[in-house]
Protein backbone atom coordinates (compact mmCIF):
# COMPACT_ATOMS: atom_id res chain seq x y z
CA UNK A 1 0.00 0.00 0.00
CA UNK A 2 1.35 3.12 -0.98
CA UNK A 3 2.57 5.49 1.55
CA UNK A 4 0.77 9.17 2.06
CA UNK A 5 2.54 11.91 1.47
CA UNK A 6 2.44 14.66 4.58
CA UNK A 7 1.85 17.78 3.75
CA UNK A 8 3.09 21.43 4.44
CA UNK A 9 -0.22 23.73 4.48
CA UNK A 10 0.17 27.63 3.50
CA UNK A 11 -2.71 30.24 3.64
CA UNK A 12 -1.38 33.62 2.18
CA UNK A 13 -4.87 36.12 0.84
CA UNK A 14 -2.70 38.56 -0.73
CA UNK A 15 -2.44 39.61 -4.14
CA UNK A 16 0.02 38.82 -6.75
CA UNK A 17 2.88 40.73 -5.50
CA UNK A 18 2.18 40.08 -1.87
CA UNK A 19 2.37 36.36 -2.65
CA UNK A 20 5.50 36.42 -4.94
CA UNK A 21 7.31 38.19 -2.37
CA UNK A 22 6.41 34.48 -0.31
CA UNK A 23 7.83 32.16 -2.87
CA UNK A 24 11.49 31.84 -1.49
CA UNK A 25 10.17 31.30 1.76
CA UNK A 26 8.31 28.38 -0.06
CA UNK A 27 11.15 27.59 -1.60
CA UNK A 28 12.83 27.87 1.64
CA UNK A 29 9.88 25.00 2.84
CA UNK A 30 10.51 22.86 -0.39
CA UNK A 31 13.99 22.69 1.11
CA UNK A 32 13.25 21.98 4.51
CA UNK A 33 10.67 19.36 3.71
CA UNK A 34 11.27 17.67 0.63
CA UNK A 35 9.36 14.27 1.09
CA UNK A 36 6.01 16.37 1.58
CA UNK A 37 3.53 17.80 -0.61
CA UNK A 38 3.18 21.58 -0.17
CA UNK A 39 -0.33 23.06 -0.46
CA UNK A 40 -1.00 26.32 -0.92
CA UNK A 41 -4.36 28.58 -0.04
CA UNK A 42 -4.30 32.01 -2.01
CA UNK A 43 -5.87 33.48 -5.39
CA UNK A 44 -6.75 31.05 -8.19
CA UNK A 45 -4.64 32.78 -10.65
CA UNK A 46 -1.76 32.88 -8.49
CA UNK A 47 -1.99 29.51 -7.14
CA UNK A 48 -2.20 27.95 -10.66
CA UNK A 49 1.06 29.98 -11.65
CA UNK A 50 3.05 28.60 -8.55
CA UNK A 51 1.47 25.20 -9.56
CA UNK A 52 3.02 25.43 -12.94
CA UNK A 53 6.11 26.40 -11.74
CA UNK A 54 6.45 23.80 -9.98
CA UNK A 55 6.26 25.93 -6.57
CA UNK A 56 3.89 24.28 -4.96
CA UNK A 57 2.23 20.65 -5.43
CA UNK A 58 -1.47 21.58 -4.70
CA UNK A 59 -4.34 24.40 -4.00
CA UNK A 60 -7.21 25.59 -2.87
CA UNK A 61 -8.75 28.58 -3.69
CA UNK A 62 -8.46 31.71 -0.50
CA UNK A 63 -11.73 33.15 -1.71
CA UNK A 64 -13.53 29.47 -1.71
CA UNK A 65 -15.69 28.25 1.09
CA UNK A 66 -13.28 25.21 1.79
CA UNK A 67 -10.78 27.77 3.13
CA UNK A 68 -13.48 30.56 5.05
CA UNK A 69 -14.39 27.29 6.86
CA UNK A 70 -11.02 27.34 8.27
CA UNK A 71 -12.21 30.44 10.32
CA UNK A 72 -15.65 28.56 11.34
CA UNK A 73 -13.99 26.17 13.82
CA UNK A 74 -12.92 22.35 13.47
CA UNK A 75 -16.19 20.69 12.72
CA UNK A 76 -16.72 22.92 9.79
CA UNK A 77 -13.81 21.63 7.59
CA UNK A 78 -14.26 18.28 5.42
CA UNK A 79 -13.19 17.15 2.19
CA UNK A 80 -9.41 17.99 0.36
CA UNK A 81 -8.65 20.40 3.13
CA UNK A 82 -9.80 18.18 5.87
CA UNK A 83 -7.71 15.37 4.27
CA UNK A 84 -4.66 17.80 4.13
CA UNK A 85 -4.53 19.40 7.39
CA UNK A 86 -5.03 15.68 9.18
CA UNK A 87 -1.93 14.99 7.39
CA UNK A 88 -0.11 18.27 8.14
CA UNK A 89 2.96 18.60 9.94
CA UNK A 90 3.46 22.78 9.32
CA UNK A 91 0.65 24.96 8.52
CA UNK A 92 1.32 28.24 7.99
CA UNK A 93 -0.86 31.46 7.75
CA UNK A 94 0.99 34.22 6.51
CA UNK A 95 -1.79 37.10 8.39
CA UNK A 96 -3.67 38.55 11.13
CA UNK A 97 -5.26 35.97 13.37
CA UNK A 98 -6.39 38.61 15.89
CA UNK A 99 -9.02 36.51 17.78
CA UNK A 100 -7.11 33.15 17.21
CA UNK A 101 -9.97 31.51 15.24
CA UNK A 102 -7.81 30.24 12.53
CA UNK A 103 -4.45 28.74 14.82
CA UNK A 104 -7.44 26.88 16.95
CA UNK A 105 -8.88 25.26 13.80
CA UNK A 106 -5.96 24.00 12.65
CA UNK A 107 -4.93 22.68 15.70
CA UNK A 108 -7.76 21.12 16.22
CA UNK A 109 -7.38 19.02 13.15
CA UNK A 110 -4.06 17.47 14.05
CA UNK A 111 -1.59 19.70 12.78
CA UNK A 112 1.74 19.08 14.23
CA UNK A 113 2.89 22.37 14.25
CA UNK A 114 0.78 26.19 13.64
CA UNK A 115 2.44 29.43 12.67
CA UNK A 116 0.37 32.05 12.11
CA UNK A 117 1.86 35.44 11.66
CA UNK A 118 1.58 38.14 9.71
CA UNK A 119 4.93 39.74 7.91
CA UNK A 120 3.41 43.32 8.44
CA UNK A 121 4.16 42.32 12.42
CA UNK A 122 6.00 45.06 14.05
CA UNK A 123 8.01 42.10 15.96
CA UNK A 124 9.50 41.49 12.55
CA UNK A 125 12.96 42.82 12.26
CA UNK A 126 13.77 41.99 8.73
CA UNK A 127 13.91 45.20 5.86
CA UNK A 128 12.79 43.50 2.61
CA UNK A 129 9.40 42.00 2.68
CA UNK A 130 10.90 38.67 1.04
CA UNK A 131 13.11 38.27 4.06
CA UNK A 132 9.79 39.21 6.46
CA UNK A 133 8.02 36.56 5.58
CA UNK A 134 10.95 34.23 5.99
CA UNK A 135 11.16 35.81 9.62
CA UNK A 136 7.35 35.13 9.90
CA UNK A 137 7.96 31.19 9.77
CA UNK A 138 11.58 31.48 11.72
CA UNK A 139 13.52 31.12 8.41
CA UNK A 140 16.71 33.06 8.37
CA UNK A 141 17.30 35.79 5.28
CA UNK A 142 17.52 34.66 1.81
CA UNK A 143 21.65 34.64 0.78
CA UNK A 144 21.66 34.94 -2.91
CA UNK A 145 19.41 37.54 -4.15
CA UNK A 146 19.90 36.45 -7.71
CA UNK A 147 17.95 33.31 -7.07
CA UNK A 148 15.73 32.33 -10.22
CA UNK A 149 12.91 30.96 -8.51
CA UNK A 150 9.99 30.51 -10.96
CA UNK A 151 11.05 27.53 -13.57
CA UNK A 152 9.34 28.56 -16.88
CA UNK A 153 7.91 25.23 -17.43
CA UNK A 154 6.65 24.01 -21.13
CA UNK A 155 3.46 24.92 -20.01
CA UNK A 156 4.06 28.23 -19.80
CA UNK A 157 6.08 29.08 -22.66
CA UNK A 158 3.24 27.15 -24.97
CA UNK A 159 0.54 29.96 -23.45
CA UNK A 160 3.10 32.67 -23.81
CA UNK A 161 3.85 31.67 -27.51
CA UNK A 162 0.48 30.88 -28.46
CA UNK A 163 -0.07 34.32 -27.03
CA UNK A 164 2.35 35.81 -28.95
CA UNK A 165 1.73 33.97 -32.39
CA UNK A 166 -1.89 34.98 -32.21
CA UNK A 167 -0.74 38.76 -31.50
CA UNK A 168 1.13 38.66 -35.19
CA UNK A 169 4.62 38.29 -33.52
CA UNK A 170 7.35 36.19 -34.98
CA UNK A 171 10.49 34.49 -34.07
CA UNK A 172 13.29 36.77 -33.20
CA UNK A 173 15.59 38.30 -30.38
CA UNK A 174 14.64 41.70 -29.68
CA UNK A 175 11.02 41.16 -27.80
CA UNK A 176 10.90 43.95 -24.85
CA UNK A 177 8.04 43.70 -22.33
CA UNK A 178 6.49 47.41 -20.98
CA UNK A 179 4.20 47.08 -18.38
CA UNK A 180 2.87 50.82 -17.22
CA UNK A 181 0.50 50.11 -14.91
CA UNK A 182 0.40 48.79 -10.91
CA UNK A 183 -1.80 48.74 -7.88
CA UNK A 184 -2.08 52.32 -7.77
CA UNK A 185 -1.43 55.05 -9.95
CA UNK A 186 0.37 56.95 -7.31
CA UNK A 187 3.50 54.70 -7.93
CA UNK A 188 3.66 55.06 -11.68
CA UNK A 189 5.64 57.22 -13.46
CA UNK A 190 4.18 59.52 -16.59
CA UNK A 191 3.01 57.06 -19.48
CA UNK A 192 4.70 59.67 -21.97
CA UNK A 193 7.95 58.93 -20.05
CA UNK A 194 7.35 55.30 -21.33
CA UNK A 195 6.52 56.35 -24.33
CA UNK A 196 9.80 57.78 -25.31
CA UNK A 197 11.14 54.54 -23.80
CA UNK A 198 9.16 52.54 -26.76
CA UNK A 199 9.93 55.08 -29.50
CA UNK A 200 13.66 54.47 -28.85
CA UNK A 201 13.38 50.49 -28.24
CA UNK A 202 11.46 50.78 -32.30
CA UNK A 203 14.24 52.87 -33.66
CA UNK A 204 17.23 50.65 -31.97
CA UNK A 205 15.34 47.64 -33.69
CA UNK A 206 13.66 46.07 -30.75
CA UNK A 207 9.72 44.89 -30.49
CA UNK A 208 8.31 46.45 -27.26
CA UNK A 209 4.68 45.65 -26.07
CA UNK A 210 2.80 46.80 -23.96
CA UNK A 211 1.14 44.72 -21.05
CA UNK A 212 -2.26 45.85 -19.97
CA UNK A 213 -4.09 44.85 -16.67
CA UNK A 214 -7.51 45.20 -15.63
CA UNK A 215 -6.80 48.35 -14.41
CA UNK A 216 -4.26 49.63 -16.82
CA UNK A 217 -6.59 50.99 -19.45
CA UNK A 218 -5.65 54.95 -19.01
CA UNK A 219 -2.11 54.65 -18.57
CA UNK A 220 -1.53 52.45 -21.95
CA UNK A 221 -3.72 54.29 -24.32
CA UNK A 222 -1.53 57.55 -22.97
CA UNK A 223 1.24 55.73 -23.89
CA UNK A 224 -0.28 54.79 -27.40
CA UNK A 225 -1.29 58.37 -27.90
CA UNK A 226 2.57 59.31 -27.37
CA UNK A 227 3.79 56.69 -29.78
CA UNK A 228 3.82 57.01 -33.79
CA UNK A 229 4.03 54.08 -34.42
CA UNK A 230 1.93 52.25 -31.46
CA UNK A 231 3.06 48.95 -30.59
CA UNK A 232 1.09 46.06 -29.96
CA UNK A 233 -0.85 45.41 -26.70
CA UNK A 234 -1.32 42.27 -25.06
CA UNK A 235 -4.55 42.28 -22.54
CA UNK A 236 -6.90 40.25 -21.05
CA UNK A 237 -4.03 37.74 -20.01
CA UNK A 238 -4.38 35.44 -17.81
CA UNK A 239 -0.86 35.06 -15.39
CA UNK A 240 0.27 32.01 -16.69
CA UNK A 241 0.04 33.32 -19.83
CA UNK A 242 1.95 36.56 -19.09
CA UNK A 243 4.83 34.53 -17.32
CA UNK A 244 4.80 32.45 -20.30
CA UNK A 245 5.34 36.02 -22.75
CA UNK A 246 7.71 37.52 -19.98
CA UNK A 247 9.90 34.31 -20.83
CA UNK A 248 10.31 35.12 -24.30
CA UNK A 249 11.37 38.72 -23.38
CA UNK A 250 14.78 40.15 -23.51
CA UNK A 251 14.02 42.88 -21.41
CA UNK A 252 11.11 43.63 -18.98
CA UNK A 253 10.01 47.33 -18.26
CA UNK A 254 7.45 48.19 -15.49
CA UNK A 255 6.63 49.85 -12.26
CA UNK A 256 6.39 48.70 -8.76
CA UNK A 257 3.63 45.81 -9.67
CA UNK A 258 3.07 42.43 -9.07
CA UNK A 259 3.91 41.59 -12.67
CA UNK A 260 7.62 43.68 -12.04
CA UNK A 261 7.96 41.07 -9.49
CA UNK A 262 7.00 37.62 -11.28
CA UNK A 263 9.74 39.12 -14.11
CA UNK A 264 12.63 39.66 -11.15
CA UNK A 265 11.41 36.25 -9.93
CA UNK A 266 12.10 34.81 -13.35
CA UNK A 267 15.60 36.09 -13.86
CA UNK A 268 14.43 38.40 -16.84
CA UNK A 269 16.26 41.33 -17.62
CA UNK A 270 14.25 43.48 -15.75
CA UNK A 271 14.31 47.89 -15.21
CA UNK A 272 12.05 48.03 -11.92
CA UNK A 273 10.54 51.79 -11.80
CA UNK A 274 9.87 53.23 -8.22
CA UNK A 275 8.65 56.02 -6.49
CA UNK A 276 7.21 56.28 -3.17
CA UNK A 277 7.59 52.33 -2.42
CA UNK A 278 10.69 52.14 -0.82
CA UNK A 279 13.31 49.76 -3.19
CA UNK A 280 15.31 48.53 -0.25
CA UNK A 281 11.67 46.75 1.45
CA UNK A 282 9.76 46.32 -1.95
CA UNK A 283 11.89 45.88 -4.79
CA UNK A 284 12.71 42.70 -7.02
CA UNK A 285 16.15 41.55 -5.90
CA UNK A 286 19.24 40.14 -8.20
CA UNK A 287 21.79 41.75 -10.53
CA UNK A 288 19.63 41.12 -13.73
CA UNK A 289 17.06 43.91 -11.74
CA UNK A 290 17.65 47.70 -12.03
CA UNK A 291 15.70 49.68 -9.44
CA UNK A 292 15.46 53.30 -10.78
CA UNK A 293 13.82 55.97 -8.72
CA UNK A 294 14.23 59.76 -9.07
CA UNK A 295 14.87 60.50 -5.51
CA UNK A 296 14.08 58.94 -1.97
CA UNK A 297 10.41 59.88 -0.94
CA UNK A 298 9.83 61.59 1.42
CA UNK A 299 6.16 61.05 2.64
CA UNK A 300 5.29 59.97 5.68
CA UNK A 301 1.96 57.99 4.97
CA UNK A 302 -0.12 56.69 1.68
CA UNK A 303 -2.42 60.11 2.93
CA UNK A 304 0.56 61.96 2.31
CA UNK A 305 1.59 60.24 -1.42
CA UNK A 306 -2.36 60.80 -2.62
CA UNK A 307 -2.09 64.15 -1.89
CA UNK A 308 1.64 64.76 -2.91
CA UNK A 309 1.13 66.55 -7.07
CA UNK A 310 4.64 66.87 -8.05
CA UNK A 311 5.75 63.82 -7.07
CA UNK A 312 9.06 64.43 -7.58
CA UNK A 313 10.22 60.49 -6.47
CA UNK A 314 8.33 59.49 -9.66
CA UNK A 315 10.29 62.26 -12.08
CA UNK A 316 12.92 60.55 -13.71
CA UNK A 317 15.35 61.77 -16.40
CA UNK A 318 13.88 61.05 -20.09
CA UNK A 319 17.32 60.19 -21.19
CA UNK A 320 18.54 58.04 -18.57
CA UNK A 321 15.91 56.30 -18.43
CA UNK A 322 16.02 55.39 -22.48
CA UNK A 323 19.51 55.40 -21.97
CA UNK A 324 19.14 52.46 -19.26
CA UNK A 325 16.57 50.37 -21.18
CA UNK A 326 18.59 50.61 -24.45
CA UNK A 327 22.11 49.32 -22.25
CA UNK A 328 20.30 46.36 -20.41
CA UNK A 329 19.07 45.38 -23.56
CA UNK A 330 21.91 45.03 -25.41
CA UNK A 331 23.39 43.59 -22.18
CA UNK A 332 25.53 40.47 -22.58
CA UNK A 333 23.12 37.48 -22.83
CA UNK A 334 25.48 35.07 -21.63
CA UNK A 335 25.11 35.98 -18.12
CA UNK A 336 21.04 35.05 -17.97
CA UNK A 337 19.79 31.70 -17.13
CA UNK A 338 19.19 30.28 -20.10
CA UNK A 339 18.64 27.09 -18.81
CA UNK A 340 15.20 28.25 -17.12
CA UNK A 341 14.27 29.89 -20.38
CA UNK A 342 14.64 27.35 -23.25
CA UNK A 343 13.69 28.13 -26.86
CA UNK A 344 12.35 30.60 -29.11
CA UNK A 345 12.33 34.32 -28.44
CA UNK A 346 9.73 36.76 -30.63
CA UNK A 347 10.24 39.72 -32.61
CA UNK A 348 7.89 41.61 -35.00
CA UNK A 349 6.64 40.15 -37.81
CA UNK A 350 7.62 41.96 -41.33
Amino acid sequence: MPTVRRTIVMIHPGGLGDVLLAVPAMARLRTRFPHHRLVLCAEDQIARLLLACRIIDAWTSVQGRACADLFAGADQVTGQVQTWLEGCDLAIGWMQDLDGKLSETLKALGVREVIVRSPFSTSIRATHQRDRFLEAINEASFDDAGDVLLATTELLHRLGRACLEAAGLSIGESLVVIHPGSGSAHKCVAPELLANVVVALQISGATPVILEGPADRDPVERVLQSCVTPPIVLKGLDVRTVAGVLAQARLFVGQDSGVTHMAGLMGVRTVALFGPTNPARWAPRGTHVTVVQATPCHCQSWGDVSRCEKKPCLEMSQEYLVALCLARMNHDRSSRNHANRPGERYGARG
